[in-house]
């Protein structure tokens, strides 16, 4: 039985955890953040949501079974143990973060403190950094939302006007950092931020894609 051929449910929990130490800096612009972050101004509960597993990037359909499905899909989970740092793509410019945004960031959350992986966060914008005013409000929204997750420390890189499609630029994070999983939502795809016909091509690990 392998993990490929079973999707998985993941809840999104707030016990708080501290990520493990990030490993060494790659060529990007890149911060590290630790500080703890007010709730007053912004409000998000996670959902559990089904997720959809990808190897190699082929979507692997589950067979329907007969027998109970229970061992399945704990087969599935146990396989996320391998998995020790996580890279959460964030591509629209929303200040406060889209639906899609948000709950791909819980997920990479809960999925990082349920099996002690470190959490990497690429943001990607076509544009400078000087052409987006609410840049900073968005940087400030993602590490709210993470700290709500449980974690006051992740490595945070961003590639601004780089001129190569958000794509390529996920690949190369993922290869340069010997990243295990990438987690991104649909949305991302729909709003055409990001080809789902490249992921096979440029990302070298395996991929979570979230329905809406």
């Amino acid at each position: 039985m392998t993990l490929s051929h079973y999707p998985v449910v993941v809840p999104v929990e707030r016990t708080s955890i501290h990520a493990k130490t990030p490993i060494p800096a790659s060529s990007a612009s890149e911060f590290l953040f630790s500080a703890p972050f007010s709730s007053a101004s912004l409000s998000f509960t996670p959902k559990a949501r089904k997720i959809s597993f990808f190897s190699n990037y082929t979507r692997l359909r589950h067979k329907t079974r007969a027998q109970p499905q229970e061992a399945d899909v704990s087969s599935g989970e146990d396989a996320f143990t391998g998995f020790k740092h996580l890279l959460l793509p964030i591509t629209d410019r929303n200040p406060y973060l889209s639906e899609g945004t948000r709950q791909a960031v819980a997920t990479t959350a809960s999925l990082a403190k349920k099996y002690g992986a470190d959490i990497t966060v690429v943001v990607i914008d076509e544009q400078q950094k000087e052409t987006l005013p609410e840049h900073e409000t968005q940087l400030s929204s993602i590490r709210w939302h993470l700290s709500e997750g449980g974690f006051q420390e992740f490595r945070l890189l961003e590639q601004l006007g780089a001129g190569k499609k958000p794509t390529a630029i996920i690949g190369e994070v993922a290869d340069d950092l010997n990243l295990d999983l990438v987690v991104i939502s649909m949305e991302a795809i729909h709003s055409k931020h990001v080809d789902a016909n490249l992921l096979a091509e440029f990302i070298p690990c395996p991929v979570i894609l979230l329905p809406l």
